[in-house]
């Protein structure tokens, strides 16, 4: 997961800033997404203030030292994220791709996960892929941030924790 054309021989696709989401046909099945940083070998530059949305009265703002901690060098891949289908199937990867990029313009969106996405400087000039996951994105996303935790030795740098769910293997008798 260290460049845009792994990553698409991988099946992802889209790799479109997040202002240009509204104008994507971008899938409405669930499946997992990644934001990438184009260039990565730039050093960050964060905000004090998150442009983001305040959600349940609470600030999205990061101290910088903390920013600076999560901070992995080098990284394409800024956070891996998942989208279920949901219960009616009107989830999925469009809508919430959608609340992630209303979040970061400022609006009450629940989509704390990411949030530290917004406090970067360079904000607008990420990019968003995506892959659509038939059967258990919430796996797939945890096997995800598995691998890159094994090769740069800690989590993407918004994402705040590993997830621990495994996909299920299914054994015929």
């Amino acid at each position: 997961m260290t460049t845009a054309d792994q990553l698409r021989s991988e099946g992802f696709e889209g790799f479109v800033p997040f202002g240009d989401l509204p104008n994507t046909d971008v899938p409405t099945a669930g499946g997992v997404y990644i934001v990438v940083r184009p260039s990565p070998e730039r050093l960050p530059e964060f905000r004090p203030v998150s442009p983001a949305g305040w959600f349940k009265r609470r600030d999205p703002s990061v101290p910088i030292e903390k920013l600076q901690k999560a901070w992995v060098d080098g990284a394409f891949v800024l956070y891996i994220g998942m989208a279920t289908a949901g219960a009616r199937g009107r989830r999925g990867i469009a809508k919430r791709l959608d609340e992630f990029r209303r979040h970061g313009a400022g609006e009450p969106i629940g989509h704390w996960g990411g949030r530290y996405i917004w406090c970067l400087e360079d904000s607008a000039d990420l990019l968003v892929a995506w892959r659509v996951e038939a059967v258990d994105p919430g796996a797939v996303e945890a096997d995800l941030t598995r691998k890159f935790t094994a090769h740069f030795g800690k989590l993407p740098f918004a994402n705040l924790k590993q997830e621990r769910r495994r996909a299920q293997t299914h054994t015929s008798s």
